[in-house]
This record gives C-alpha cells, sequence and structure tokens, in this order.
C-alpha cells in the first residue's frame, strides 16, 4: 500500500514536459504573427546593441548614464531572448512543447532578467537624480567603481529574488493539465496548473512581484519629483528645455513598462485575465524592448552625434 502511494506521488510529480499553448485564436495567422515578430526582435535586438557598441567606440558617451544604459540594453537583450524564439516557433507551427527542465529555466531567467532591468531603471533615475541635483557631488559619486557595484546589485537582488519562488516551484506537484495557457513559462500559470497546495507561493510570489515593482517605482518616483523640482527653479527656459530632455526619453520608458506590469498584476481577476495578460507581456517582451532603442537614440543628441562620427570614420576608411 504504502509503495503504492509512493508510486502514485511520484507519477505526479516528475511532469516530463509542459505544452505552451500560444495564441490559438490567431493561430490561422500564424505566419504573419511570425514574420512581424521576427522583424521587432531583430530590430530590437539591432537597435540595443547599437547602444552597447555606440557607448563603448565614442569617448563622449563613456559616462555613468550611458554605462547603465548600455547595461540596461544588454540585460533586455537577453531578457526577450529567453522568450521571444519560443514564441516565434508557436506561431509558425502551433503549440509547442517545452522540457520540465527547459521550463524551469525558462520562468528563473524570465524573472531574474525582468527583475534586473527594473532595478537599472531605478539606477537610472537615481543617477538623473545627481546629475541634475547634485551636479557638484556627481563626478565624485558616481565613479566607474559606484557604476560598476550598482550594476553588480541589480544583477545580485534579481538573482536572490528568483531563485527562492523557482525553486519552491519546480518541487511542486503537477497531476492535472500541462497545458500553459501562456506563450512561454511564467510563474503564474505553472502555479495555477499545481496541485500542491499553492497559497505560501503564491504569497512569496506576490510579495516578491510588489518588493521589486514597488522599491523600483518609489525610488523613480523620489528621484523625478526632485528633478523637476530642480528643473523648475533653473534660471532660463534654455536650461530648463535641455535639463528636461535628458530625463523625458526615460519617463517614456518607465510609463511603458511600469503600466504594462501594473496591468499584469493588478488587474481584477475575470474569465479573459489570462488573455489579457497575455496581451500584457507581449507588450513587456515585445513591444518595450523594441521601442527603447528607438526612443533612446531619436530623442538624444548626443546619440545622435555619435552615431554621425561613427559613419563618418566609416566613410573616411573607404
Amino acid at each position: 500500500m504504502e509503495k503504492s502511494l509512493m508510486g502514485d506521488a511520484r507519477n505526479r510529480t516528475e511532469v516530463q514536459e509542459f505544452i505552451l499553448e500560444g495564441f490559438p485564436a490567431v493561430q490561422h495567422l500564424g505566419k504573419v504573427l511570425f514574420l512581424v515578430h521576427l522583424l521587432m526582435y531583430l530590430a530590437s535586438i539591432t537597435g540595443n546593441i547599437l547602444i552597447i557598441t555606440i557607448t563603448r567606440v565614442d569617448h563622449h558617451l563613456q559616462t555613468p548614464m550611458y554605462f547603465f544604459l548600455s547595461s540596461f540594453s544588454f540585460s533586455e537583450c537577453c531578457f526577450i531572448t529567453t522568450v521571444i524564439p519560443k514564441l516565434l516557433a508557436i506561431f509558425l507551427l502551433g503549440r509547442q512543447k517545452i522540457s520540465f527542465v527547459a521550463c524551469m529555466t525558462q520562468a528563473f531567467f524570465f524573472l531574474f532578467l525582468g527583475a534586473t532591468v527594473s532595478f537599472l531603471m531605478a539606477v537610472l533615475s537615481l543617477d538623473r537624480y545627481m546629475a541634475i541635483c547634485k551636479p557638484l557631488y556627481y563626478p565624485t559619486i558616481m565613479n566607474p567603481r559606484m557604476c560598476s557595484l550598482l550594476v553588480t546589485a541589480c544583477l545580485v537582488l534579481g538573482f536572490s529574488l528568483t531563485v527562492v519562488p523557482v525553486t519552491k516551484l519546480s518541487q511542486l506537484s503537477f497531476c492535472g493539465s500541462h497545458v500553459i495557457p501562456h506563450f512561454f513559462c511564467d510563474l503564474g500559470p505553472l502555479i495555477n496548473l499545481s496541485c500542491s497546495d499553492i497559497r505560501s507561493i503564491e504569497m512569496l510570489a506576490f510579495g516578491l512581484a510588489l518588493f521589486t515593482l514597488s522599491t523600483s517605482f518609489i525610488i523613480t518616483i523620489i528621484s523625478y519629483s526632485n528633478v523637476v523640482v530642480t528643473i523648475m527653479h533653473l534660471p532660463s527656459g534654455k536650461e530648463r528645455q535641455k535639463a528636461f530632455s535628458t530625463c523625458s526619453s526615460h519617463l517614456i520608458v518607465l510609463s511603458l513598462m511600469y503600466g504594462s506590469c501594473v496591468f499584469i498584476y493588478m488587474k481584477p481577476k475575470g474569465t479573459n485575465q489570462l488573455y489579457s495578460n497575455k496581451e500584457a507581456a507581449l507588450v513587456n517582451t515585445v513591444v518595450t524592448p523594441l521601442l527603447n532603442p528607438v526612443i533612446y537614440t531619436l530623442r538624444n543628441k548626443q546619440v545622435h552625434q555619435a552615431l554621425r562620427n561613427a559613419l563618418t570614420r566609416v566613410r573616411l576608411q573607404k
């Protein structure tokens, strides 16, 4: 009897694979959606790599802000690469199987990199606060060592906040449907598939998500509130415009990122919640990473000048 129960428990927990459902309602448009999302993915990767490259080769852009921006762009590239390739396969071939280990790995890196990106946005806002509100102390405080420590802290925080819930997730029993109603292995849909007692992991996941988003959001709000107050006290309109232009691109990116996150985590439960969350997740994993390099380059005169210098050097070499 005991052996039978042990065998049943083993069968329940040893899940070999899951199935990613994707978007069955629009699967007839799969090839078109595949092409659109492939182009968006390639454009996002190209744009972010361009930002990383231009900040490395142009000495005018080797400042704390662009160091943080290049770190942010690298994290974004890794973040979308954990999700988009599988999404493209779903659009092209329909439902996709994913092994248990691969699913847990994807969930870990999605959450880890997502949290890291969120903290890096807070660091970018702190950098703007120091540059505009404390310009005399800025070069001393935001030295290369401090910049490296801040980026490392974002990575360590992201890892620490992710490893525990994903480890607990991997220890749950899955004895019902193995179809994940999403296009990647997200924590929420996986928890809902489990037949274990999920109250503790639900509370843990909510608490960590709340901590990550609220910490980043509060730091950002406080930083930019002080920036706005300082800008309003600048003597000339030209100075105010210049100071605000350095922050406006960050505010646009923040609005996109926090808007989609709030929609996912704050939306009341309902019958269409999963479909709405899939659409909001697409904003986070496809739209925002595509717009980030566009916003940062099109609205930044320093990046414009760096690109012109790079193109000039290429022409001279020919």
